[in-house]
């Protein structure tokens, strides 16, 4: 299946029928999530998979009363951090140099440019606005990655992030939750969305070329 076919088969799932995911299709869409772009590539995220199916019932229970959430393979909690400073950009820029085998000292002007963002944030919900952007570009290769291996994946806003970030204890991570997306199949005989046809506006109504 080809990228335009998978994207035409995909749709937000509305039940699942609790099938689990092989090991080696979930491990290519975490790494299709992981390789997603996100401004100066810094990744201000983490990503947790939960197949725990107590722990997916307690999530369901107290934070996000959806279906899909305990009819799910896994569900992916995509969580920014709350504490973005000049440490986060450090730890990256170590991992960078590391990588590209060259001195910290020669990414002092990359540093800077990226601690100077960060210090544009002024307040604590700046920040977290700006991480959840990188987290949702991370999200839109999930959800792409997951269409071409013929999985099914549901993202979902509708759930309470106070609760979900209690349940997971994110916060002794300096984590909050932003977005989750359950990975699964589609229970065709429940889902009465299942075989719809997709609706979105045509070509010549959605771009407009100058």
């Amino acid at each position: 299946m080809d990228f335009l076919e998978a994207l035409e088969w995909r749709y937000a799932t509305k039940r699942m029928n609790g099938k689990s995911l092989p090991e080696g299709t979930l491990e290519r869409i975490l790494e299709a999530t992981r390789l997603a772009p996100s401004s100066y590539g810094l990744q201000p995220y983490t990503i947790k998979v939960i197949s725990d199916r107590s722990l997916l019932e307690r999530i369901h229970e107290d934070a996000a009363p959806q279906p899909q959430v305990k009819e799910c393979s896994h569900l992916l909690v995509f969580a920014t951090k709350t504490d973005l400073d000049d440490s986060t950009v450090d730890h990256y820029i170590e991992l960078a140099a590391t990588e590209r085998g060259v001195a910290i000292a020669d990414l002092n002007g990359f540093a800077d440019a990226i601690k100077g963002t960060i210090k544009g944030l002024e307040t604590a919900a700046d920040k977290q606005a700006w991480a959840a952007k990188q987290a949702y570009i991370a999200l839109g290769f999930t959800l792409a990655a997951a269409a071409i291996e013929r999985v099914d994946a549901s993202p979902m806003e509708g759930f309470d992030p106070a609760a979900l970030d209690r349940v997971l204890r994110l916060n002794e991570d300096n984590l909050s939750s932003v977005v989750i997306a359950a990975l699964g199949y589609r229970d065709t005989a429940e889902d009465r969305m299942a075989n719809m046809p997709k609706v979105r506006r045509s070509l010549s109504q959605l771009i407009q070329r100058v």
